[in-house]
């Protein structure tokens, strides 16, 4: 999953870009930053409300871990919602990529974070949900 939105991340980068040669903001700007930002958000309103639950009854040590990852979507959804008004009020390639580079700071820090501190974890814990209940749209 965290491959998939990297690559989510890196297409809207290349839409900001072709949008600034074009010299104006193209369809697929609009496309490619909404649906990272849709894929990302998903993705971690899944892990919240699904995942962390389940490892949390499987592993109350980790309840630490759980609320670190916790407060990182928090922090997350605040600037992808900041990166949306930005993109609603036209604002300018080099203002978008500022989004996007504070998002993508964050965002692999977390997930750096999360595969250390769980990646064998979940190995050891059977899911009881469906992958797309787990990880988000982005697991299908």
């Amino acid at each position: 999953m965290h491959g998939r939105l990297r690559q989510a991340l890196e297409l809207a980068r290349e839409a900001i870009e072709d949008g600034a040669a074009r010299g104006s903001v193209a369809a697929d700007l609009l496309l490619h930053c909404h649906g990272f930002c849709a894929a990302l958000d998903g993705h971690h309103r899944s892990e919240d409300a699904g995942l962390f639950p389940q490892i949390a009854a499987a592993r109350p040590d980790l309840a630490p871990v759980l609320a670190r990852l916790s407060q990182d979507h928090s922090m997350m959804s605040h600037l992808i919602g900041n990166l949306q008004k930005a993109l609603t009020s036209g604002a300018d390639p080099g203002t978008l990529h500022g989004h996007l580079d504070g998002i993508e700071a964050i965002m692999e820090s977390h997930f750096r974070y999360e595969e250390r501190s769980l990646l064998t974890v979940l190995d050891g814990i059977p899911l009881v949900l469906e992958r797309r209940d787990a990880f988000g749209a982005i697991a299908d």
